[in-house]
């Protein structure tokens, strides 16, 4: 088999591997992410002179399950028809199977 015809293929597995490091080594600092201490001598995480404050958030608005569902409804269909779409152009690219006798 002619190795050439295989180098697409290969340099796709190469490219979402290399997508997919990108992602972790840009996501890795907000994964080690700490709190460093105010102050040297202190050993509260907070810095010197103040409390912590909790913040309650009152979410008042946002996205209703029947949208939710009707985004998820419109990207499956989407994404099925694209297949169909696409396995259908790679059919009529296809050169004819020889059968065995």
């Amino acid at each position: 088999m002619n190795h050439i015809r295989r180098l697409p293929y290969q340099a796709r597995c190469l490219g979402a591997l290399a997508i997919a490091m990108l992602g972790l080594v840009v996501s890795a600092p907000a994964a080690f992410a700490m709190r460093v201490p105010g102050s040297a001598g202190s050993s509260s995480p907070f810095p010197a002179g103040s409390s912590p404050s909790f913040t309650h958030t009152v979410v008042g608005s946002g996205v209703s399950g029947w949208q939710v569902a009707l985004i998820v409804t419109v990207v499956a269909v989407l994404a099925a028809t694209i297949a169909v779409v696409v396995d259908r152009a790679r059919a009529a690219h296809r050169t004819g199977v020889v059968p065995a006798t």
